[in-house]
């Protein structure tokens, strides 16, 4: 059996802990029992979450003795301990496979093991932890990312994902499909952090502009032009498009573009309409203008996605 170490620290996550069913529904798919997990902390003995419901842990002592070890993510980043970042360094050297789920990864990054890997993490701390940790290789639309031994995964739920790519690797696609069957999951969700919205991200500081992004979503098949939004905004072209810049950090062209994909994306998973229908309903000009915002947002053709979303949904009858 694979032994696999399991990392948390006072306050973690308890959704952290779902990547964990992913291998204990592993052991009973495939032929015979595969993972050994055991959850590690510093000093061991029951360890408090973030919401007050503690669990019991082994005190962690060389990492050599593990096949994987997973750092769970927790609310806020507070800084690791000398002795968990030598845990961690040293697991580099010796275990198959480092990996974070959520803010776990700003633990990775303290220890140095993510310096020049691409890497991914919740998209709420993302930025923060490209500015706290500059050699490390953000992407924040990821819902995991494998560099070499290193695994890192988005928010909590994602590390699902992560933990679905592990089985996989080590036990095939079918044991990983069966098991994310059995979870009522996808084995493999496409595109990026998707509950991670636009409009969301946007995040307008007035209701001038909140109400133009509300205008535009519900009118994404009309060419929305400058001229149109900035009459929505009760602004010239020029204030328009200087104010929406100050309050979005982005062109409203780009920001409609970001909107259409989204709504594109969304049919291209849920639906049957063609590659040209859902352009034309997304507001594209065409299937090629789409295909090329898609690689742009999600370094995939709309039919990618489409082609994952209709085999990899799982726990449908």
């Amino acid at each position: 059996m694979q032994r696999l170490g399991f990392l948390v620290a006072p306050d973690f996550q308890v959704m952290s802990f779902a990547a964990l069913a992913v291998f204990e529904f592993a052991n009973v798919s495939a032929p015979a029992p595969f993972y050994d997990v055991h959850v590690l902390s510093e000093p061991g003995g029951p360890i408090r979450s973030s919401m007050g419901v503690s669990i019991e842990t082994q005190r962690f002592r060389t990492p050599s003795s593990f096949d994987t070890v997973i750092v769970g993510g927790a609310v806020d980043y507070v800084p690791s301990s000398p002795a968990v970042l030598s845990f961690l360094r040293k697991a580099m050297k010796t275990c198959r496979r480092v990996a974070s789920i959520c803010t776990g990864a700003f633990v990775l990054a303290e220890a140095g093991i993510l310096d020049g890997r691409r890497v991914t993490t919740h998209w709420y701390g993302a930025r923060d932890l490209q500015a706290r940790f500059p050699k490390v290789k953000m992407d924040e639309d990821r819902i995991f990312i494998v560099d070499g031994p290193v695994w890192t995964s988005a928010g909590a739920t994602a590390g699902i994902d992560l933990a679905l790519g592990m089985v996989e690797e080590d036990l095939g696609p079918e044991v990983a499909r069966l098991v994310a069957k059995k979870l009522v999951v996808y084995h493999r969700r496409a595109g990026g952090q998707s509950q991670h919205s636009v409009l969301l991200d946007l995040e307008p500081k007035t209701d001038r502009i909140q109400n133009v992004l509300t205008y535009a979503k519900q009118n994404l098949r009309t060419p929305l032009s400058i001229q149109q939004l900035a009459k929505v905004a009760h602004l010239s072209p020029r204030q328009f498009s200087r104010t929406f810049r100050a309050e979005t950090g982005r062109p409203p062209a780009k920001a409609i573009e970001d909107l259409r994909v989204e709504a594109a994306r969304i049919m291209m998973e849920r639906g049957q309409d063609s590659i040209d229908m859902v352009a034309r309903e997304s507001g594209f000009t065409g299937r090629e203008h789409m295909r090329r915002a898609f690689l742009r947002a999600y370094g995939q053709p709309p039919q990618a996605i489409r082609r994952t979303a209709r085999g990899e949904v799982v726990g449908e009858h």
